[in-house]
């Protein structure tokens, strides 16, 4: 019986290991998988939330491809700079409360139809900066309430098979559809604007058209860069045109309408010209520091009602001209350190308009020259101005020293007198 016994015992202790370690194992192990993906997202993708909107930032990670499990309440996401070739059919199908899609600056050359199948509220898409040949209008039936769609910066391929994009950009309704994607070939059509050009010249061929009607050749002339190949453009979170170090010498021409920042900062811009901006009438914060800035149009900013900052900073500006600074209506900060301000009177108009806009935050206002002056604050310079008139300045004598007194009394003697008696005028009543 003692026999039997022990044998039970050992039987029993040797169970309960057994059993125990698998379980310690398959626990471990669904555990490490649950924190292996929680990781990897962490690391990948940046979750937030602004406006009340879930926002998924998965931005130069490098990824070829949508990675299953990423949440499918996300309102914005984010892939620009990644390296995705292919769009297949369902590929966001699971994120049904979509409203923008970022894939700007990946290496996308084709979308199969279906790629956007389930986006229903998708109201804006960007596909600018790739490798887009060919795309045809059955890609967007699934977004109907598609308003804003980037083309520009694609190779398109200006044949028959573009026909139906052609034509559903032109539609009037979608005023923001596809602007600035331009035919890289055939030869004939390049440069053309898909927004603006003949759909007929597509299919020459089956339009008949007469060889007189076909270009015969690209758009010639030479065109200041434009900001669809300058620059890029990010919408979230908020619309902005970065054009930071492209090396430009003049504002890009062809300025989207819709965007809020604009930084132009380390370019070589050495001017502004009337009405630069006037396109982007929407614009709340302009970079223009580190261009070598040196003279600004007096309407140079006209049309920028709304702009709230403005950065000056780093230049060659010595004075602002009067009424540059007039249209600024709604301006909060100037940025304007780093530039060699002459203090003498062209500095007033600087001075006397911020004093009549207390609410406008500014810095880096000193004097570089004279050397009497360098180093002063402009606002302290200006004190002195007004307290002690400057020799060179001083009422009533002109630049040669020779008083103009005289020349004053003698110009007024050759005005007209008006008249102090009217003896000479007689009213004659007749019967």
């Amino acid at each position: 019986m003692r026999v039997i016994a022990l044998m039970v015992l050992l039987a029993l202790g040797s169970a309960e290991p057994r059993k125990a370690r698998p379980e310690g194992r398959r626990g471990r192990g669904r555990g490490s998988r649950r924190a292996g993906t929680v990781k990897r997202f962490a690391g990948e993708c940046k979750e937030y939330t602004e406006a009340g909107d879930k926002y998924l930032d998965c931005q130069d990670k490098e990824l070829t491809a949508v990675i299953t499990g990423w949440p499918e309440d996300t309102v914005h996401l984010l892939l620009a700079r990644n390296k995705m070739q292919v769009l297949r059919a369902d590929t966001f199908a699971h994120f049904r409360g979509l409203k923008s899609l970022d894939l700007q600056q990946n290496q996308i050359d084709k979308i199969e139809e279906g790629a956007f199948n389930g986006l229903s509220k998708l109201t804006t898409l960007l596909l600018q900066h790739n490798r887009l040949q060919v795309l045809t209008e059955e890609v967007l039936i699934p977004l109907p309430r598609l308003k804003h769609l980037r083309l520009y910066d694609n190779p398109w391929s200006c044949h028959c098979h573009l026909d139906s994009l052609v034509r559903h950009l032109q539609v009037p309704g979608n005023r923001n559809l596809g602007n600035y994607a331009k035919c890289a070939e055939p030869v004939n059509l390049l440069g053309q604007k898909l927004k603006r050009m003949k759909v007929e010249l597509l299919c020459p061929e089956e339009n008949d058209l007469k060889p007189e009607e076909i270009p015969q050749g690209p758009i010639t002339g030479v065109k200041p860069p434009d900001a669809t190949t300058s620059c890029r453009t990010y919408m979230f979170p908020k619309p902005l045109l970065d054009c930071r170090n492209q090396d430009l010498k003049n504002v890009p021409a062809d300025l989207p309408s819709d965007i809020v920042k604009m930084d132009l900062s380390k370019n070589s811009i050495k001017q502004l010209r009337a009405k630069e901006f006037v396109a982007a009438k929407d614009l709340k914060l302009l970079n223009l520091s580190s261009n070598n800035l040196d003279r600004i149009d007096t309407a140079a900013f006209s049309g920028l009602l709304y702009l709230r900052e403005l950065d000056l900073s780093n230049n060659s500006l010595r004075f602002f001209q009067y009424g540059v600074l007039e249209d600024l209506y709604f301006i909060r900060k100037l940025e304007l350190g780093d530039n060699p301000w002459i203090c003498d009177y062209n500095i007033h108009y600087l001075i006397y308009w911020l004093k009549h806009h207390t609410n406008v935050e500014y810095s880096g206002l000193k004097c570089s020259s004279p050397p009497k002056y360098s180093g002063w604050q402009v606002e302290e310079y200006v004190k002195t101005y007004n307290a002690e008139c400057p020799e060179d300045l001083l009422l009533g004598y002109s630049e040669n020293g020779q008083e103009l007194a005289v020349e004053t009394e003698e110009e007024e003697m050759e005005l007209p007198r008006p008249l102090t008696t009217f003896k000479k005028f007689e009213i004659t009543r007749l019967s």
